[in-house]
């Protein structure tokens, strides 16, 4: 990381810098980011008068502005944190929730550029024409209005120019310093940094690749097409994708006209039921996590349009979360835990999502998770908030250091947002009575003859590998044993400090027996040439030297081990 941290040694020091300005010296110098990065205080251009000025704001605004002055990157990081109500305070994730991704338009010169670079030809041959002013611009990509040569409209997302570059910089950049925390200091053991980092990364740079985004909204559609009802299948859709004219950096769906969800008056104007439309929303969601396994991680408002068919759209397809089967029974016994508020139920379900597997301090966890659910005892179920409850509990579960893995702390944050469009267009709707019915569906589900059948033919299968590799694999056990060519080695951890203790007990006990001993010899000396002396004056005088000989040779021996042990400083 040396070479990269020369090469970007100037991003470095901006990062930095901007950190400190806005107060967050004193947790970078307790982290060792300065000692690693051989960096001083002054030598920042922190900016005395900006960073007296941000003292004043809360830690989440300073984090938020930190993201702001930072660029792209970092403000898609901090829309992602937002996401993790497990390690924010609610204070936190609500300021960095504030972060839009927004931007100053860039020249219709570059997207005229990266079109032509995209196709190979120029872009009057890939477009009958596109409008040269954006409808958005956000910090990855703009978006224009265009037509195709079949005369359809249809909207073109072009990904900013060198934004790439830019973030792969920055990843890399975090990922040393994220490598460092982890690595050679104690607060690597507080949370999974390199997990979360690993998660970012997957993240942005699957935004940056606008034909899995594509991939995204098809598979959207077949989910949405699969629905039970036929009300549920043609009330949700997603903008068809025109592949042809998709690329990495350029994605061409059709052009959708509607209302943004959040807009109650033009909603009623255009006659639209706000409960249905909320009921909807819901169970779609709903459908999207627990049966798809496969949801929209950003449903705020400015990606829910409602047609003038009624038809919801859901846009911008680049952050989804993914569910294992075994996740979704897991989330599914989360729910139904807390709808009976049984909270055994409620903390086997978290610990069943623990990355760590840990079994220790769980009683305390569950009287915890008790007390948290008992002040929802006297709350009729239609009234229990799901999302912020469910960040509570995975802040809880934080705090025990139980490790809920991110596509699960996503599943937060959407409950959250939904919870907020739902009570500006129906504050009777609530999410915890439409999803407990599929959620116990779910669970039941997971006991029928079909799915034991199938979790019995995978035991099997598995059950078949085992047994297939055990044979060699012990037989070439055997074989190195017979060779004495087989080495067990054991990996102490602390075994210097274990060391250090013993040699230190060693060293007193040796200290000990010698004062012990020679006190016991000078004592034997006194008493024996007083006792031989008697009162014959040659004697007396005799004896007084071979004292003095003892407590000198006695004191000597003593100080000599003294040196010795100070030396090795091991006392």
């Amino acid at each position: 990381m040396r070479g990269n941290r020369r090469l970007h040694w100037r991003r470095y020091r901006q990062i930095i810098g901007v950190l400190v300005s806005n107060g967050f010296g004193l947790l970078l110098e307790q982290l060792g980011i300065f000692g690693y990065l051989r960096l001083r205080h002054r030598k920042l251009d922190s900016g005395s008068i900006e960073a007296a000025a941000n003292a004043r704001l809360s830690v989440g605004e300073r984090l938020r502005l930190s993201c702001e002055q930072l660029g792209p990157t970092f403000v898609k990081i901090g829309q992602i944190l937002s996401t993790r109500p497990d390690i924010f305070s609610p204070e936190i994730a609500g300021e960095l929730e504030k972060l839009q991704d927004s931007a100053n338009p860039f020249p219709f010169a570059d997207v005229r550029q990266v079109i032509e670079s995209e196709f190979g030809q120029p872009m009057e041959e890939v477009f009958a024409w596109i409008d040269p002013e954006p409808i958005a611009a956000a910090s990855l990509s703009q978006v224009h209005r265009a037509g195709l040569p079949t005369g359809q409209t249809v909207v073109v997302k072009v990904q900013r120019p060198g934004i790439k570059a830019g973030i792969e910089t920055d990843l890399s950049i975090l990922k040393d310093l994220v490598g460092f925390v982890v690595n050679r200091t104690s607060y690597g053991d507080l949370y999974d940094f390199a997990g979360m980092m690993a998660q970012l990364e997957r993240t942005l740079m699957n935004e940056l690749d606008f034909r899995k985004e594509g991939a995204n909204a098809d598979r959207f559609r077949r989910n949405f097409s699969a629905r039970p009802s036929k009300n549920q299948a043609q009330g949700v859709a997603v903008p068809v994708i025109r592949w042809i004219y998709t690329t990495d950096r350029v994605l061409t769906m059709d052009c959708v006209d509607g209302i943004r969800i959040n807009r109650i008056d033009e909603l009623e104007e255009a006659g639209i039921d706000r409960s249905e439309l909320a009921i909807r929303l819901c169970q779609d969601i709903v459908f999207q996590v627990l049966e798809d396994g496969f949801f929209h991680a950003d449903p705020h408002p400015g990606n829910l349009l409602v047609g003038k068919d009624g038809r919801l759209f859901f846009l911008d397809l680049g952050m989804v979360g993914e569910l294992s089967e075994k996740k979704k029974r897991v989330l599914s016994n989360l729910f139904i835990g807390i709808a009976n508020k049984n909270s055994r139920r409620v903390t086997e379900a978290i610990v069943d999502l623990d990355t760590l597997k840990r079994r220790v301090g769980l009683r305390k966890f569950e009287r915890e998770i008790d007390h948290l659910l008992d002040t929802y005892l006297s709350i009729p179920i239609s009234e229990i908030q799901l999302g912020p409850l469910i960040a509570e509990i995975f802040q809880l579960a934080y705090r025990h250091k139980i490790q809920i893995p991110g596509e699960m702390t996503l599943i937060a944050k959407v409950l959250i947002t939904l919870q907020g469009i739902t009570e500006k267009l129906d504050p009777e709707v609530n999410l915890l009575v439409i999803m407990r019915p599929l959620a116990t569906r779910l669970v039941r589900r997971g006991f029928s003859l079909e799915e034991l059948g199938y979790d019995l033919q995978r035991g099997i299968g598995d059950l078949k590998a085992l047994l297939q590799q055990a044979p060699p694999v012990l037989l070439g056990f055997l074989h190195k044993l017979e060779e004495d060519d087989y080495s067990i080695q054991f990996d102490l951890k602390d075994i210097d400090k274990v060391q250090k203790h013993f040699d230190r007990i060693s060293n007193r006990l040796s200290f000990s027996i010698v004062l012990l001993a020679v006190s016991l010899i000078v004592a034997g000396i006194i008493v024996g040439s007083s006792l031989a002396a008697g009162n014959e004056p040659s004697l007396l005088r005799l004896n007084t030297i071979v004292l003095r000989a003892s407590l000198v040779v006695a004191a000597a021996i003593i100080v000599a081990l003294i040196i010795s042990i100070f030396r090795t400083k091991k006392f």
